[in-house]
């Protein structure tokens, strides 16, 4: 592949200001600056530097972010920042999307994708994928509440009760949850069904691939071939 065809492809502009990164000296590969950018170049598994910044050729983008609160799941957010502002532009203009949102107030695990089709199947609540939310509740968690949610509480618009796949009393007011629909602000919704009321929500696992502690709120990271397996990883629910 022509090394200007490699950048385009990973969101580093048209090919027009590829040609102008690669002929400014700006690309090596190796240590090695080149600046032609018609050179044909292996592009799988592709180490290069732009710039002093190194990268690696990935067909799709693939990757996880800690959502911080107050950040909207949105490239044209109305009331706060854009989890986008927290990604390098290249990955923006690789037009990577979210799997699934979060509501601006939540918190947690955050997977992204230029992928339409791994798009579409982890964010597809008929593939019931298990998601569990650590939860701050108003008033103190009963083991009434918690047989209730996992019995099934009724939602408005829902023609049936909708049950937790998992829940744990965490502390007096603090629970975690499991839950697979992914209907519109469920948790939420599920908790006030229940008799009380989400103070803070934050999301810590997906499929079988848990937030890293390391991981702190606002940053990001590719997903790794072992983050890919955790994801899938998980038994039937």
């Amino acid at each position: 592949m022509k090394a200007e065809r490699i950048l385009q492809s990973q969101g580093f502009g048209s090919r027009k200001e590829c040609r102008a990164i690669i002929r400014a000296g700006l690309f090596s590969v190796g240590g090695e600056v080149t600046e032609d950018p018609f050179v044909e170049l292996s592009a799988e598994g592709l180490d290069f530097e732009v710039d002093g910044v190194a990268w690696r050729y990935r067909e799709k983008a693939y990757l996880m972010l800690h959502k911080p609160g107050d950040y909207e799941c949105s490239h044209k957010p109305q009331h706060h920042p854009s989890i986008f502002a927290l990604l390098p532009p290249e990955l923006v203009r690789r037009d990577v999307q979210c799997v699934g949102r979060l509501d601006h107030d939540t918190t947690g695990l955050l997977l992204l994708s230029d992928d339409g089709q791994f798009i579409h199947y982890w964010s597809s609540g008929k593939k019931r994928i298990p998601k569990t939310y650590e939860i701050v509740v108003r008033h103190p968690v009963s083991d009434e509440m918690v047989a209730m949610l996992l019995d099934g509480v009724q939602l408005h618009d829902e023609p049936a009760p909708i049950r937790a796949a998992a829940c744990e009393r965490k502390g007096e007011l603090a629970l975690s949850m499991t839950v697979t629909e992914g209907k519109y602000h469920q948790v939420k919704r599920m908790i006030s069904a229940a008799g009380n009321r989400v103070e803070a929500l934050h999301r810590s696992k997906v499929g079988g691939l848990e937030l890293p502690q390391d991981l702190e709120a606002g940053q990001w990271r590719w997903l790794t071939e072992t983050d890919l397996d955790s994801l899938s990883s998980f038994p039937p629910v």
